[in-house]
């Protein structure tokens, strides 16, 4: 059997258990390793040889937490059973901290989750020198709550203020923020940290703080003002934040504030309660399925077709200096890329390739780029109006405006210059890939590319197929997206694809209710309530409504009889008529003062006058989720999305479709089929037959179907 833990003691009695939970996996709790650890060092802690004990790590990271497989399966214990394993694991971590002898934990790199609680029960932490090292307690981010102690030992070392805001936040720190904090108790260069723990181990004092006599909180205590002030505040900036949709920070908070009241043993029962009624929440399990494992999947490429050698990229074109232009080749420049930037004329390049200096350089104030490597990337960029510059390039991404001749033309001009074997991928968020096709000489090297906007922001890629595109076009893209630091997923083609398609049914949707009296506050508040990032008509402003427009009659044109006419088109008629376009012109559905914050155009409700009663707040948001379901379902119906997970990953980080459902399509699971097709067909009846429920949704209702396996 693999061996997850090693013990060795010095002759002078000072114990190191290392952690390797074998092959490439880094170190994880799970039933094997802790299997092994537990009886590891209650065998160290009562060997009486044994002076101090130092544990450590065999992997290039020390412990990343829980192998969260493991709590997914706790479907299968009673909670009671599983509430006894928390116990039993927080119960180790005091018999550390009690033991009387003394722990150091020498971490050599990454140590969070469960990995930062086993450390923060050790008597003194010391961590390598190494940028990418990383503490803290990031449950919050995936809808858990630290399990193993985590909410009491971490404001117990470093204030309630400070904990709140990492615990709730999911965040976790450098290790030169945590040695600021007081979470670690040295940094060390790498090659010197066993030195230094075995030198700590022999001087620290085997107590923890809050086992002390006369321990005090740091910053105060709960009951007093400063605390007060704290958890108020804490309460208030959660609810901003979340819109009251997340569980997890609201019970970390919970066990935070009772647990500090108590002794740790009491506190860290009440942490253990909140903990288990997360894993055993069917909305926590969904934003573990999607936020851990699927994201994971997707930038692992596991959907990459297989026995195509992988494709390495040096330097790449990019057509059009752009918005979407400049910021792919950003991307591609900051990951070692060389870029060559092509527009209209050299000045417009050199714009493109100014822009890119400017996001440099915001990097470099906020410190997550070094000058050095800011200047190294700009350079990289080689404006150009001339084609023949294209020559060299790996790899073109077309990225001009949605103008079916235009992007025909350039298509054109390129394949003229480029090598035979250069992939052609086109960053359309409309326009069918098997359409812009017919302009290539060569359309099984032809694939969509859907950036997002702002690029340097948004992670994901949506890789569309065309009718022709092979399977080493897709290999090869999806080895540029993970190349240049995106999550890919991938799609069939079809008029705006998934994502554009979608999140249309959104923003228009929202626009929509104008037009029935609903007052445009609560249309904008119901989708932040729902779970949206934003309102329908402030994505509107931001998507810019003229841009909606031209896509729509570009829409028209190519569909002719087919196409079919939606409640929001009027109003984004009016709207670009009143020479509102939306957040670029300072004027959309809200006003954008120089001095101020955004305003609601008082000429909105003239217009469009609210009716005196209004829809309750659950109707509104209940449409403007299912109609994405809807959408979403019929997407799959037409195979344009062919597996739930890309439904769901695409969602989250395209649109931001509500995380804590788990994306789109574990909506769609949790609502439940039958439910679902029911108040679908309410709503067709009242709202029109956008909300009918498709074949796809008509063959799962009866029997209760998923669109996971159950």
């Amino acid at each position: 059997m693999a061996t997850h833990v090693l013990s060795e003691i010095t002759a002078d009695g000072i114990a190191t258990l290392t952690w390797n939970c074998p092959g490439n996996t880094p170190n994880v709790f799970n039933d094997t390793s802790l299997g092994e650890f537990i009886p590891a060092i209650r065998e160290l802690l009562g060997n009486p040889a044994v002076k101090g004990i130092i544990i450590a790590s065999a992997k290039p990271d020390f412990i990343v937490g829980a192998d969260l497989t493991m709590l997914l399966a706790a479907k299968n214990l009673t909670k009671a059973q599983f509430l006894e394993r928390v116990y039993r694991l927080q119960g180790i971590f005091r018999e550390m901290e009690t033991g009387g002898k003394p722990i150091v934990a020498a971490i050599n790199g990454t140590a969070v989750g469960g990995g930062f609680e086993l450390a923060m029960a050790c008597h003194a932490r010391v961590a390598a020198d190494d940028p990418v090292l990383r503490v803290g307690l990031p449950e919050c981010s995936l809808g858990l709550l630290p399990g193993a102690g985590g909410t009491q030992r971490m404001p117990r070392l470093i204030g309630a203020r400070e904990a709140i805001g990492l615990i709730t936040q999911g965040k976790t720190v450098p290790a030169t923020k945590a040695l600021e904090l007081g979470l670690i108790t040295e940094i060390v260069p790498q090659d010197q940290l066993l030195q230094r723990a075995n030198q700590l181990v022999r001087t620290i004092e085997p107590v923890q703080p809050w086992d002390k006599k006369g321990f005090r909180l740091p910053g105060g205590e709960v009951q007093s003002p400063s605390g007060a002030e704290t958890f108020v505040g804490a309460n208030a900036m959660m609810t901003r934040e979340t819109w009251g949709n997340y569980l997890a920070p609201r019970l970390a908070t919970y066990a935070i504030y009772h647990g500090l009241q108590l002794p740790i043993e009491a506190g860290c029962k009440v942490e253990a309660r909140g903990f288990v009624e997360l894993v055993f929440n069917p909305l926590t399990q969904n934003m573990v399925r999607t936020l851990f494992f699927r994201m994971s999947e997707a930038k692992r490429l596991k959907s990459r077709p297989k026995g195509i050698p992988t494709a390495e990229y040096r330097t790449i074109g990019v057509l059009g200096a752009g918005l979407m232009g400049h910021g792919i080749a950003h991307a591609a420049v900051t990951n070692g890329i060389a870029v060559t930037l092509l527009d209209v004329d050299l000045a417009a390049a050199t714009t493109g390739k100014e822009r890119i200096g400017a996001i440099l350089t915001d990097a470099v104030k906020k410190g997550r780029l070094t000058e050095t490597k800011a200047k190294a990337a700009l350079d990289r960029v080689t404006p150009t109006a001339s084609f023949d510059d294209l020559k060299d390039a790996e790899l073109i991404v077309e990225a001009v405006f949605e103008k079916r001749e235009l992007k025909y033309d350039i298509t054109q001009k390129t394949e003229a210059v480029i090598a035979p074997t250069v992939i052609f991928g086109s960053n359309t968020s409309t326009l069918p890939i098997s359409g812009l096709a017919e302009a290539s000489q060569r359309p099984d090297q032809f694939i969509g590319l859907h950036f997002f906007s702002p690029v340097e922001k948004m992670p994901l890629v949506e890789v569309i197929l065309g009718a022709k595109t092979s399977d080493e076009t897709l290999a090869k893209s999806l080895d540029f997206v993970k190349a240049i630091g995106k999550t890919p997923i991938v799609v069939r083609d079809g008029r705006g694809f998934f994502t554009s398609r979608v999140f249309g049914t959104y923003l228009v949707e929202g626009i929509a209710m104008l037009a029935e009296g609903v007052h445009p506050a609560l249309i904008d508040n119901a989708g932040c309530l729902a779970g949206m990032p934003m309102g329908s008509l402030t994505v509107a402003d931001m998507v810019n409504l003229d841009l909606s427009h031209k896509i729509r009659l570009q829409t028209k044109a190519d569909m002719g009889d087919r196409y079919q006419a939606h409640p929001a088109d009027a109003i984004i008629d009016f709207m670009v008529n009143q020479g509102r376009f939306g957040q670029k012109t300072k004027a959309g559905f809200f006003d954008y003062p120089a001095d101020g914050e955004k305003r609601l155009w008082p000429g909105l409700t003239k217009q469009y006058p609210p009716t005196a009663s209004q829809p309750a707040l659950d109707s509104v948001k209940r449409r403007l989720l299912h109609i994405q379901a809807v959408e979403t379902l019929r997407c799959m119906e037409e195979g344009i999305v062919t597996r739930p997970q890309d439904a769901d990953v695409g969602s989250i980080l395209g649109w931001g479709f509500c995380p804590f459902y788990g994306g789109v399509a574990s909506y769609i699971d949790y609502v439940g089929a039958k439910r679902l097709e029911s108040e679908c067909d309410e709503l067709a009846d009242q709202h029109g037959e956008r909300y009918r429920p498709p074949a796809l949704l008509r063959k799962l209702a009866p029997e209760g179907g998923t669109l996971y396996p159950a």
